[in-house]
């Protein structure tokens, strides 16, 4: 039987958490937690670890999963991610290294604990779900991360910390479009 989506996540945070590594899941699996689910076919995980991660997940994880040899830099924070995929699915998951990006720290340090099948994962706050998918705008082609962000304002209109949101935003030069976006959902 072929696993989901959801199933392989949860054997990636299942196996960082006997590791002990400190993570929550990014990307289009955090927006899907506050905003309007969409189909994805890649999971982006953020971890903290002072030891080589793509090398405790491969011995935790085994052979359902093929790691690519390199780690690549991820130009946004200038951090470093190791790509895995699940060979029966071809899901792709890319962990992110948590970097000392001062935006990436903190909302690293607002984390909270989310549900993703019954299994307890952590996720960024639905504010940093909206600040990273606008500053991730930069890079071509990724026009899901607009509407990822237009859904989370709109499902969690009256729930979000507007000042923290603007506050990074400015920082990140995407204050104009949260500005756009947030009067299309009434936030203003």
């Amino acid at each position: 039987m072929t696993a989901t989506p959801n199933q392989v996540v949860i054997s990636l945070v299942s196996a960082l958490d006997a590791e002990g590594v400190a993570c929550m899941l990014v990307g289009s699996f955090s927006s899907n937690a506050y905003g309007i689910p969409r189909s994805t076919k890649d999971v982006g995980v953020l971890g903290q670890s002072d030891h080589d991660i793509a090398r405790l997940l491969g011995e935790r994880l085994g052979p359902d999963f093929r790691f690519e040899p390199q780690m690549s830099l991820e130009t946004i924070t200038s951090t470093t991610k190791n790509v895995i995929y699940h060979k029966s699915t071809v899901f792709k998951i890319e962990v992110f290294h948590l970097s000392s990006d001062a935006h990436d720290t903190q909302r690293f340090s607002r984390r909270r604990r989310g549900m993703l099948d019954g299994v307890e994962v952590w996720l960024p706050s639905p504010e940093n779900v909206v600040i990273t998918k606008l500053r991730w705008l930069r890079v071509p082609g990724r026009q899901n991360d607009i509407d990822d962000v237009a859904d989370v304002l709109a499902v969690q209109t009256g729930k979000l910390d507007v000042a923290y949101m603007r506050n990074w935003c400015g920082q990140h030069g995407t204050l104009e479009t949260i500005e756009k976006l947030m009067i299309q959902a009434d936030l203003v």
